[in-house]
């Protein structure tokens, strides 16, 4: 199913929920063709939220011939209004807008079947659709909205205000699986099981019998990737695991041990810490630092294939990279509107004269579905449910220039973070969770002296998937614990402080 992003805060848990009903979604953008379109034949389509007026002069809009294509078509929020304008409906800005959790009635429906007649969904509207289109009929109202849902089965267009893919719209999944299993007929098929068998074709048909090398970062998505390609082309694939000196306390011993131990690829670990901090020395910029080590990464690798390439006699030309959706999307790399967030290093970092080609296997996968192939890989369960950590390391989580005294204070600082969260058995409860340290010095007194030292920030976080997540309430006491050991063991230090933003506003990461 293709989801047509049209600006919304919520297009991509759009994809995700409709991915939860086993039934593969892709984000793309509104401008999508209704060529393009028939080209890729989906079940289905999906017209997203977003925050313009349909009748602001730089409202996105679709071309009207995806309406006749006889593809069923669902419009959410301004999606729905938007078809209906487009239909020879009407769309008003009636003064009475509808924010948050609303009361709605339904009456006989197709798409909203098996759901309470009375029943609590979440609006986020100032405009309102107030007359269906022409053939289509209402089957849903709020106080505010009378028409909160419309349909004309026979010509598989559907309209809703409210936001079933959020969970705050209880019946919102139900609505979600009417339109595809019933309306769409998709069948829920979409399975880890059937990701592989997918990727696993598509690698072989995309390397052939070419020589292939795999940037292994130690986390889930390189070692699923690894695992995917390994599994489609066998001993083709050498692994490189590269040392930025940019990794946690003993990490890089930690992801060469657990590699030897669990996979029989070969892998080549390539020692460049000090290539990497040369590189950084004095950049303070975030974007700046994020190209930086992407693009060396990149040329590290290319180094290695060419070692490679000399001892086997054929050209190592594909690198293998465990880039996610997410990454993509963050970094603007989706057709729709969305805004670039950050350059990820394996997606907005990369060099522009790049002589690698790429392999991204879980390019179109979100975390959790990653985690899901790698445990029907059989990947043990500490690798699968290892908390994220971002590939230019701990460059990006010093607030400010890197040096080697700043570095050393971080990976301390964080080492007593995991252990003490490990200890409370709250790891496995966090999406993440790790030290930041901003390049400024407060006024401190240890000993009775005035001391002037940096702050460390405690930052953890619950999520699904990264692209949303709220601050975790950990224990006072876990807190106060962490808080005194690092101010106590780690010199250069004099002030911890709790993160309690969410994402939105904030990003996870601090850069």
């Amino acid at each position: 199913m293709l989801v047509l992003d049209c600006g919304g805060q919520y297009s991509q848990l759009i994809a995700r929920r409709v991915r939860e009903c086993r039934v593969y979604s892709e984000l793309v953008g509104h401008t999508i063709t209704p060529e393009a379109v028939r080209a890729r034949n989906p079940y289905a389509l999906v017209l997203s939220g977003g925050p313009s007026s349909v009748y602001s002069d730089d409202a996105p809009r679709v071309d009207p011939g995806l309406f006749e294509l006889g593809i069923p078509t669902l419009g959410i929020c301004y999606g729905a209004q938007l078809m209906a304008l487009e239909l020879g409906g009407r769309v008003d800005r009636t003064g009475v807008s509808e924010f948050g959790r609303t009361s709605m009635e339904v009456t006989e429906s197709e798409l909203l079947a098996d759901t309470p007649p009375e029943q609590t969904v979440w609006m986020s509207h100032r405009d309102t659709v107030v007359a269906a289109p022409e053939g289509a009929r209402v089957v849903a109202s709020s106080p505010a909205t009378p028409v909160a849902a419309f349909e004309a089965p026979e010509r598989g267009l559907y309209g809703v205000q409210f936001h079933p893919e959020v969970v705050h719209t209880p019946h919102g999944m139900d609505v979600l699986k009417n339109f595809l299993y019933r309306a769409a007929d998709a069948p829920p098929a979409w399975t880890p099981a059937a990701v592989i068998e997918e990727q696993v074709a598509r690698i072989r048909a995309q390397v052939g019998h070419e020589r292939v090398l795999c940037a292994l970062s130690g986390g889930v998505d390189s070692a699923v990737a690894a695992l995917l390609v390994h599994k489609a082309v066998g001993e083709q694939l050498t692994c490189v695991f590269v040392d930025h000196g940019l990794l946690r306390q003993d990490e890089a011993e930690q992801v060469v041990e657990t590699f030897g131990e669990h996979f029989h690829v070969p892998l080549v670990h390539v020692q460049a810490q000090e290539r990497f901090l040369a590189l950084l020395d004095g950049v303070e910029e975030p974007e700046e630092k994020r190209k930086i080590i992407g693009r060396e990464f990149i040329r590290v690798f290319e180094e290695e294939a060419r070692k490679l390439s000399s001892q086997s006699g054929s050209d190592v030309r594909w690198l293998v990279q465990g880039t996610l959706y997410s990454d993509v999307i963050e970094s603007g790399g989706t057709e729709g509107v969305a805004a670039t967030i950050k350059s990820h290093h394996n997606v907005g970092g990369l060099p522009e004269d790049m002589k690698m080609r790429l392999v991204e296997p879980l390019r179109l996968l979100f975390k959790d579905e990653v985690r899901r192939v790698g445990e029907e890989l059989g990947m043990p369960e500490r690798m699968v449910w290892r908390q994220p950590f971002p590939g230019p390391g701990l460059a990006i989580r010093i607030i400010g220039a890197v040096t080697a005294e700043r570095l050393e204070i971080l990976r301390r600082a964080d080492a007593v973070l995991q252990e003490e969260v490990r200890r409370a058995d709250l790891y496995g409860e966090l999406w993440q969770s790790f030290a930041v340290l901003p390049a400024v010095r407060s006024v401190g007194v240890q000993g009775d002296e005035r001391t002037y030292g940096y702050p460390i920030v405690i930052r953890a976080v619950t999520s699904d998937d990264a692209m949303t997540a709220d601050w975790a309430r950990l224990p006072y006491d876990l807190v106060e614990t962490i808080s005194a050991r690092i101010v106590n063991e780690i010199p250069g230090v004099n002030r911890v402080v709790l993160d309690v933003t969410s994402k939105p506003p904030a990003t996870i990461e601090w850069e």
